[in-house]
């Protein structure tokens, strides 16, 4: 796939939403932080039920870590994986607090440090609380790079930095909601909508003339 071309994919995806945003909710760097470490393996939905809960109980390092494991995995025992999950965050609340002074920490380095907090979660987070322009890989991106052409890899972050390589200065604060939306609601694992879609005649997947 030629630059001109990924450049008119990423215009469309765009211009269909130009104001993309989380469909996890937090109002806080923290609340969100929690969230997308919940969200491993798991829905948005999901994770906003159990947060709809748990935030106006705890949503700061000192409350979360008065909870402690056994009052947390209550709140989150709908989620899959809540034992390590619940493990996780309250250890990274105990960091929060020793380190950083109970903030969330504005660099990847200091957020990979934290339990259960992977490149992915570090991107979201840097992202979409403190408007860095990183592109996190998740499931959905990941087959959408590869399915499409835009950015194909063997693994994550070979996606990643194919996409951070490709994609124009001023997509790339955008461009992670834009394709998860996308891999979420239209170019779908199993049946992609590809009469639906609004990138069909650029992408460069061989099958696609086989979808509806």
């Amino acid at each position: 796939m030629n630059d001109s071309k990924r450049k008119a994919i990423i215009a469309r995806l765009a211009a269909a939403n130009p104001s993309p945003r989380t469909e996890l909710n937090y109002s806080t760097p923290f609340e969100l932080l929690v969230a997308v470490a919940l969200s491993a393996q798991a829905t948005d939905k999901s994770v906003n039920a159990a947060t709809a809960r748990l935030f106006p109980v705890a949503n700061t390092p000192e409350k979360m870590l008065g909870l402690g494991e056994d009052g947390l995995i209550p709140y989150i025992q709908t989620i899959g994986l809540f034992r390590s999950k619940a493990r996780h965050v309250i250890e990274t609340c105990r960091l929060l607090l020793e380190r950083h002074g109970g903030e969330v920490p504005q660099t990847r380095e200091a957020l990979e440090a934290l339990p259960g907090v992977g490149r992915k979660t570090a991107n979201v987070v840097l992202n979409v609380a403190f408007n860095q322009p990183t592109i996190a890989v998740d499931t959905h991106i990941f087959r959408v790079g590869n399915r499409t052409r835009l950015a194909p890899g063997k693994t994550p972050r070979e996606v990643e930095d194919k996409l951070v390589r490709v994609t124009p200065a001023e997509y790339k604060l955008d461009l992670h909601h834009w394709l998860i939306l996308f891999g979420r609601y239209t170019c779908t694992a199993r049946k992609p909508k590809c009469a639906d879609c609004v990138i069909a005649d650029l992408c460069e997947w061989p099958d696609k003339g086989a979808q509806g």
